[in-house]
């Protein structure tokens, strides 16, 4: 009996051991145009073996490819797409640099930063109210939704003005939605995160069993 441990290990076993030898037999075949009449077949059975490549944009361009791959580049055929080369398929990745910036307050996030630092360009009194109140009550939300306890209102106009660089005053902290409203808004109630915190007990009913 003979194992797959002792066959020749295949490029793309998705495709299955008969897909493979049916490429290496095309590759045999001395004729150009029954060569490529070969070809044509095989990638009709790998789109058969493979619905799901048909959500894929252009799975035909990706059909194609996998067999060029198959045949370890070696297959000579006309293709209706530009072959693809080894070393362009196998060239790594370049590195990307994870942006840095250094947000003073994580639960804010960058983008939350740097509008209100920039919130000196806004020059018309109107559109300053708005943005202050807005994005005072966008810090109370993103505050509730990373920490597991209300938050003092007096805590988001300190920190809008310390981010604003005091461009962001709130006359009246008292004056932004109320805590229970933003919390309903998101699913959750007053106290929602006190199971997850450290020391918390649930009481309980202990259930005894009736003696039998």
């Amino acid at each position: 009996m003979e194992y797959n441990t002792t066959r020749e290990k295949l490029i793309l076993p998705e495709y299955g051991r008969n897909v493979q030898n049916m490429i290496r037999h095309a590759m045999e075949i001395a004729d150009k145009a029954e060569r490529n009449r070969a070809a044509q077949a095989i990638i009709e059975v790998m789109g058969q073996l493979n619905p799901h490549l048909r959500d894929v944009d252009d799975y035909r361009h990706k059909l194609w490819t996998h067999l060029f791959v198959m045949s370890d580049f070696q297959l000579d055929v006309e293709s209706p797409y530009e072959i693809p080369r080894q070393e362009v398929l196998n060239e790594k990745p370049q590195i990307m640099e994870y942006p840095k910036r250094n947000i003073r307050y994580g639960h804010y996030g960058s983008y939350t930063q740097k509008i209100l630092e920039n919130s000196r360009a806004v020059t018309d009194a109107k559109e300053k109210e708005y943005l202050k109140s807005t994005m005072a009550n966008f810090m109370k939300v993103q505050f509730l939704a990373h920490n597991n306890d209300a938050v003092e209102n007096n805590v988001i106009a300190d920190q809008l003005k310390e981010l604003s660089k005091g461009e962001l005053v709130l006359d009246n902290p008292d004056e932004l939605v109320a805590t229970n409203t933003l919390l309903k808004s998101m699913g959750m109630s007053q106290g929602h995160g006190k199971r997850n915190k450290p020391g918390f007990k649930q009481n309980k009913k202990k259930k005894f069993k009736k003696p039998l």
